[in-house]
């Protein structure tokens, strides 16, 4: 089993910045943190989830959703087993909670929801206007 904890939400006016973290605790069987392609996502309120980011387990293939390019960076510590979420020029649209999640399967960073395996609980961000 893996364990996902999220942290560093919180309220920030527009413009700030926040970096989120997500920690990684026990495994599964033959792999490891290091092997795990990461994901972020998030979710507003009364939409669906999508995807932020995600990063290879070597972070040499990174993807991002279009409306964050250019203002978030993903990265990953593999002797910490954290990932990462730099936030930056963050926008009213941005307010989710934000969840991390692991695909221990596949080695290129994925999209969609169900390439990945475990998820976290979540940790909020509000943008204030």
């Amino acid at each position: 089993q893996v364990q996902l904890v999220e942290s560093g939400g919180g309220l920030v006016q527009a413009g700030g910045s926040l970096r989120l973290s997500c920690a990684a605790s026990g495994r599964s069987p033959g792999r490891t943190f290091s092997t795990y392609v990461m994901g972020w996502f998030r979710q507003a309120p009364g939409k669906e989830r999508e995807f932020v980011a995600a990063i290879s387990w070597s972070g040499g293939s990174i993807a991002y959703e279009e409306s964050v390019k250019g203002r978030f960076t993903i990265s990953r510590d593999n002797a910490k087993n954290t990932v990462y979420l730099q936030m930056n020029s963050l926008k009213p649209e941005d307010t989710a909670v934000y969840y991390c999640a692991a695909d221990l399967t596949r080695g290129q960073p994925g999209r969609r929801e169900p390439l990945y395996d475990y998820w976290g609980q979540g940790t909020q961000v509000t943008v204030s206007s």
